[in-house]
């Protein structure tokens, strides 16, 4: 079943509809199957600490690739088709259905003097089924409801006329106690027997108006005949008949292989949002929506005329019946209808409503990303293959030689992505090169993707001229992907754009947007880089200068850095202080340390 499809990490732009959402893995197997009151909430559930802790749903949520959903008209239909299709993919992290038992549904039989009953084995040749019900509880109020209203019978017996004759049977205690009229002994006739049946069909048909009135008729009547009694049994039999719990829309028994079909415009009138929902056995097995751009003076209807004969193609569709919002010219073997009301014009508008929905997110994705015209700009000023939507930047720090680190920053459609920042320290470099670092960190950061099958940016930005542009390159060369990723040099004093192989620069007007995006992720970048190399040049600062005093160990040494933040404002504390904080003993190591000069 195909349902709208979003990466794993766009779990946030669901929608806060009820509906069905599914978990894939990276196969594509269906791992999961969920209902949800709010898809957003449910789905972002899983990405939280406080689940993560469990071991199930951590396992379950790293095999999450692709979350694909179906909006549903509410909580209750959403329970149904999720039970459809557990039945049908048996995901590994559900819970087995055993004994492939389903909802319950309520059956009248056909036999003489019907029986009302409820049961979750669908046999058409017996009766007329209705439901089914979610809630066991909810079918058997109706259930007492109609026995309550109606003078039903419970037994098994075969009530034929022959039968009757022969005084088979005997009435049973459901008789003496007003429950029953006896029909096995002739008591009641088959005529009386069928008007009680007619007005429980009503009922489970769920035509409670017609049925509510006519209570509310008799418990009036009946107090103003003074029978206080009987009004109150109307009243408490109305109040029965108003929590009843119509059928559901999703698994509707009398609505079999049919088709479903909806269509909605874009705004600008360039394209049209299609929806096609398959109904076989009474229940939804196929969703899809699909957009179709217009040619120029393309006739909507022919259009759509085209995609259900396309899209009944591509499911195999011989349905013999189509539901749809729009009048279209069908086939001689397919009935093609506009519902106007019942259950199946309440099908017409679900799928209009994941019609309106796709339509939504397809022009909501373009709102929510201001920067794709910088981007576009960028594309076309450096002539890359494709929208530079992931862009990673690189940068060196050191000073003197000393502390040397390296920073990658990481901009996603246009916009700092800090989650993805990394700092290096330089391992394999001795001294102040920063070819040579720009190498070590560029292959290290690549190496780490290719090993995990990771995708890689679309641009690569090194802060440097030629020099640190080609130490990039080699980077990239040994690691077999040179070619595969663009990647550009920016130099500092005149903001040349340096391309692997060509000694000329290219030089970007300093008013576009595409020079401030590259200039933004270089400063970005140094900022990075500077921070960390500040970090660990006072770290090592504090460990170099408190390491060599035997008798202070590590704790020690962490509570003063957290006192003093510095070896100078240490040394500028007073004795009391210092005998408060870390006791007389380990104070009198510091101050001979000062004395000596050690500090």
């Amino acid at each position: 079943m195909q349902f709208q499809r979003y990466a794993r990490e766009d779990y946030l732009r669901l929608p806060e509809k009820p509906g069905i959402y599914k978990f894939l893995d990276q196969d594509g197997t269906i791992i999961y199957v969920g209902k949800a009151k709010s898809l957003k909430k449910r789905v972002a559930s899983y990405f939280t600490k406080a689940n993560l802790d469990n071991r199930k749903t951590y396992r379950l949520v790293s095999e999450i690739r692709l979350v694909e959903f179906v909006i549903v008209s509410s909580e209750f239909d959403a329970l149904l088709l999720e039970n459809n299709l557990i039945k049908e993919n048996q995901p590994r992290y559900n819970i087995l259905l055993k004994d492939d038992k389903s909802f319950p549904s309520i059956c009248i039989t056909n036999e003489r003097f019907p029986r009302i009953y409820s049961t979750r084995r669908i046999d058409h040749k017996k009766g007329e089924y209705f439901g089914p019900y979610t809630s066991v509880k909810a079918m058997n109020g109706v259930i007492d409801l109609i026995r309550k209203l109606h003078k039903i019978r419970t037994c098994k017996y075969n009530l034929s006329e022959e039968n009757i004759k022969k005084k088979k049977f005997k009435v049973c205690l459901e008789y003496h106690i007003g429950n029953c009229l006896g029909p096995c002994e002739g008591l009641q006739s088959e005529e009386d027997y069928l008007k009680d049946i007619d007005e429980a069909r009503k009922i489970l048909k769920g035509k409670i108006g017609v049925v509510g009135r006519s209570y509310k008729e008799k418990m009036q009547n009946a107090s103003e005949d003074l029978k206080f009694e009987l009004a109150q049994s109307y009243k408490e039999k109305l109040n029965l008949l108003e929590k009843f719990q119509s059928r559901s829309l999703i698994v509707n028994q009398k609505i079999t292989n049919t088709d479903v079909f909806t269509m909605t415009g874009s705004d600008n009138e360039k394209s049209l949002f299609i929806n096609y929902m398959r109904i076989e056995n009474g229940a939804i097995i196929n969703s899809e929506t699909i957009e179709v751009k217009k040619k120029i003076e393309e006739d909507n209807t022919e259009v759509f005329r085209f995609s259900i004969f396309d899209l009944r193609k591509k499911y195999g569709s011989n349905n013999p019946h189509i539901l749809t919002n729009h009048e279209v010219e069908g086939w001689e073997d397919v009935d093609i209808i506009v519902p106007k009301i019942g259950d199946k014009k309440k099908l017409v508008e679900l799928s209009l409503k994941n019609a309106l929905f796709f339509k939504k997110e397809k022009f909501s994705k373009k709102s929510t990303q201001p920067n794709e015209d910088i981007l576009k700009n960028l594309q076309e000023d450096l002539k890359l293959p494709e929208l530079p939507v992931h862009i990673e930047c690189f940068d060196n720090s050191n000073i003197q030689g000393t502390n040397p680190v390296a920073s990658m920053v990481c901009f996603k459609n246009g916009k700092p992505s800090k989650s993805n920042y990394r700092k290096f320290n330089i391992k394999t470099v001795v001294g102040p090169d920063d070819f040579a670092s720009m190498k070590e960190v560029v292959g290290r950061r690549y190496s780490h993707l290719k090993n995990e099958e990771l995708s890689f940016p679309q641009l690569i930005v090194i802060d440097g001229g030629k020099g640190q542009l080609s130490a990039a390159c080699e980077a990239l060369k040994e690691l077999g992907i040179y070619g595969q990723i663009p990647i550009i040099g920016i130099a500092k004093k005149l903001e040349e754009i340096y391309f692997p192989e060509d000694s000329i620069p290219l030089y970007i007007s300093k008013k576009s947007t595409s020079l401030k995006l590259i200039q933004h992720l270089r400063d970005e970048a140094h900022r990075f880089a500077i921070n960390f190399h500040r970090q660990k040049r006072s770290n090592s600062s504090y460990n170099s200068a408190l390491d060599q005093l035997r008798g202070i160990g590590k704790q020690t040494r962490i509570t003063l850095m957290n006192e003093f933040g510095s070896v100078t404002r240490l040394k500028q504390s007073s004795e009391k202080d210092l005998r408060e904080l870390i006791g007389n003993s380990k104070a009198e190591i510091i101050l001979e340390a000062i004395k000596k000069g050690d500090l």
